[in-house]
């Protein structure tokens, strides 16, 4: 028999600045691995302080506290006989490192500082640590007294080392370094290490998990190991889900893999695995030879066995068998990612439910359907028996002290908790109406249907009197001023109603408590939409998904969640309904805007993830739309783009917070950081225009035909 080891890593659901409850779910988490035989639990990124504590990390309090916690957990009595890796911040020479503390029965073995900061999109690590930039280097900590008078230590190592044990090596890699070229686990593997760690703090973009399975399997791959990799779970207080999917690799192979969407609190991942079987991998000559040469690492001594001694091995005990791994498809992601992160935000915020505008539109219906999605999570997990989600759910719901009340439908949570409005005016069609009544009725929402013409005239009657000027619209002969102007006061009025009705609809209910509403906002990444209108709201779960994905969506939800109805939403032309419906016009968001929702999400794509400015986006579709458009029509549309994007782009610095889905986001405050005042793109349009002069002459006229027929100099 080999070296038989089992090994833990979890996924938690820590919530940011939560110290005391952060630390319970830490200890617990350690509890279930002793439990299931496990001798080495690695946790997530930051697990005592929650990763989105963001500028909390300049407060000393906040290091401070992390020290308190962690006394409490070294000091624990179901923390003692297993190796125990637990993220936090740590100051060290007055200089901030995100760091890893390992321990074991009261002894701090290393403090590892992270090598590699991440620091892009919704990262901004270099504004709250520094980077360990010294490796293979380690000096000592002087340890605060809080936590030495129970160690018994003065100081501990702090730097990058590994940790021999009497049977293995531990290397430890911290969430970013994982996605580096040259991530530590290359040099740990060729310096001996059999075992790596990866404390992560990973939100969730659509199919981000293939790219983490795909490193490490490959990480495995080449050299030998095992990996545990670690994460966070939930929204832990801001923008962001952290997707869980804690997972244990050995040779490239999956050998446990967790959920990558729970409402569990707690998650913990075990495997039992050979040592032996590292070691045969990396018989590779050309391996070796390369190890030879590897510059060795500081061994701390950790005087403990990880591996099971033969005798005490249980005969049916074996190593753990490969598993393929779990994605869920795209649409299916949009469904469960914006849902876990809404019960957690909702469940923590001590609001009394969500509120949600409901057009008739595809938008909206998108993120009714993700409320809808959250309520059926909520009862599954009621029906699994989730004692954390039985205590929230009945709270939520209004249910008394000591209830025994359980949901047995989503729409029976969807009733008490979510509340949707159908607010229309003269320019309202009676087909959104009853879409989004028949929507409402199907997913069992609270709702009311309601129009607010006499409002909206009490608004332009004021304006007429003070002025002596009454606005028409444009299909009664109004000036564009007039139209825009008379569109945008029925969209803000929805604001204003919105948070009337979020407040005073718990009261009329007659729910105790007193907690309004949290107001959804559903503007989706391609964003049509008016400065403080109902995309201002407190939350927006579809802020960076695009029409095309949120089209693909409804589709899913349409089979997946049998209802009909959403077959209407994909049919139907996406209108804002804030002009008058004549015989010869029907407004229409794609005729607005000029270019239809594809080619914005395609504009969307190249601006931000492809950071392609006029010219260049120019070019390139060149290439991307060259069959269907001529290099005059391409230019009219990325120069319209461009002069919208640039008269709009101060709306960004008001969008309602939104869950982050993709790298393609508009938001200037977190994702985004170009200016909101732009100059016009006139270097940028001659060149251009130059360009499209001289593929004319070249015969580039039109679309596919005349393309083929024409070679460049």
């Amino acid at each position: 028999m080999g070296h038989l080891v089992t090994l833990a890593t979890c996924s938690l659901n820590q919530w940011a600045l939560d110290f005391e409850g952060n630390a319970e779910r830490i200890i617990e988490s350690i509890r279930l691995a002793k439990a299931a035989g496990a001798t080495l639990r690695v946790g997530p990124e930051l697990e005592i302080t929650g990763y989105g504590v963001l500028d909390g990390f300049l407060e000393g309090d906040t290091f401070l506290h992390s020290w308190e916690m962690l006394a409490r957990i070294i000091d624990h009595p179901d923390c003692q006989n297993i190796v125990v890796d637990i993220g936090m911040p740590v100051r060290h020479r007055n200089v901030r490192y995100n760091c890893r503390v390992i321990f074991y029965n009261r002894k701090i073995i290393l403090i590892r500082p992270k090598m590699w900061l991440a620091n892009d999109g919704n990262y901004r690590e270099l504004r709250h640590f520094t980077p360990w930039q010294r490796p293979r280097e380690v000096e000592d900590y002087y340890l605060e007294q809080i936590v030495g008078k129970i160690t018994g230590q003065y100081k501990v190592p702090f730097g990058d080392a590994v940790i021999s044990t009497r049977d293995t090596c531990l290397g430890l890699e911290t969430c970013e370094e994982l996605f580096t070229p040259n991530g530590p686990h290359i040099p740990y593997g060729l310096a001996g290490v059999e075992i790596f760690s990866n404390s992560s703090g990973s939100h969730h973009e659509l199919k981000k998990l293939n790219t983490r399975i795909n490193l490490i399997t490959q990480a495995t791959k080449l050299s030998g190991g095992i990996y545990l990799y670690a994460n966070q779970q939930g929204c832990d207080g801001d923008r962001l889900y952290y997707d869980g999917c804690a997972m244990i690799v050995v040779n490239g192979n999956i050998v446990a893999q967790g959920s990558q969407f729970s409402l569990n609190d707690v998650e913990v991942v075990t495997a039992t695995v050979d040592i032996e079987e590292i070691r045969t991998y990396r018989a590779s000559s050309s391996r070796n030879m390369q190890a030879s040469v590897q510059p060795p690492y500081i061994r701390l001594d950790l005087d403990v066995r990880l591996s099971r001694l033969d005798d005490d091995s249980e005969p049916s005990l074996a190593p753990s068998e490969s598993l393929q791994p779990k994605y869920h498809v795209p649409e299916e992601e949009i469904a469960l990612g914006p849902a876990c992160w809404l019960w957690d935000y909702l469940r923590r915020s001590g609001a009394a439910g969500y509120f949600l505008p409901l057009s008739g539109g595809i938008d909206s219906c998108a993120t009714a359907i993700i409320v809808h999605s959250m309520c059926r999570e909520v009862v599954k997990a009621v029906s699994e028996g989730n004692e954390q989600v039985i205590k929230d759910v009945r709270r939520l719901c209004a249910e008394p002290e000591g209830s025994t009340w359980l949901p047995s439908t989503s729409q029976e949570v969807c009733n008490r908790i979510f509340h949707t409005s159908y607010m229309g005016t003269q320019n309202s069609s009676q087909e959104t109406r009853d879409r989004a009544k028949g929507l409402s009725r199907d997913i069992g929402s609270y709702h009311i249907d309601f129009n607010f013409d006499t409002v909206v005239s009490a608004i332009t009657n004021l304006f007429t009197m003070v002025t002596s000027f009454q606005p028409r619209f444009k299909v009664h002969s109004g000036s564009h001023a007039e139209n825009a102007a008379l569109q945008n006061v029925q969209a803000r009025l929805r604001m204003v109603l919105s948070y009337l009705f979020a407040s005073l609809l718990p009261t009329v209910r007659q729910r105790p408590g007193g907690g309004g509403l949290l107001v959804l906002a559903s503007s989706n990444v391609d964003g049509y939409f008016t400065k403080y209108d109902a995309s201002s709201a407190d939350l927006n779960p579809i802020g960076s998904i695009s029409k095309v994905d949120l089209k693909k969506f409804i589709a899913w939800a349409r089979d997946s969640f049998e209802i009909p109805i959403l077959q209407e939403f994909l049919t139907a032309t996406p209108t804002a309904e804030l002009e008058p419906i004549t015989a010869t016009y029907v407004q229409s968001d794609e005729a607005d805007m000029g270019v239809t929702y594809a080619e914005l999400g395609q504009f969307g794509y190249l601006r931000k993830v492809s950071k392609l400015g006029p010219w260049s986006m120019y070019e390139k579709l060149l290439h991307l739309w060259g069959n269907e458009y001529s290099p005059r029509e391409i230019y009219q549309k990325t120069r319209h783009f461009f002069y919208y994007y640039a008269i709009s782009r101060h709306k960004m610095t008001t969008l309602t917070p939104s869950y982050h889905a993709e790298q393609y986001s508009p938001d200037d405050n977190r994702h985004d950081l170009r200016q909101f005042l732009y100059p016009p793109f006139t270097w940028a349009y001659k060149k251009m225009e130059e360009s499209v002069k001289y593929w004319e002459s070249r015969g580039w006229t039109a679309g596919k035909a005349q393309k083929k027929s024409v070679k460049a100099d």
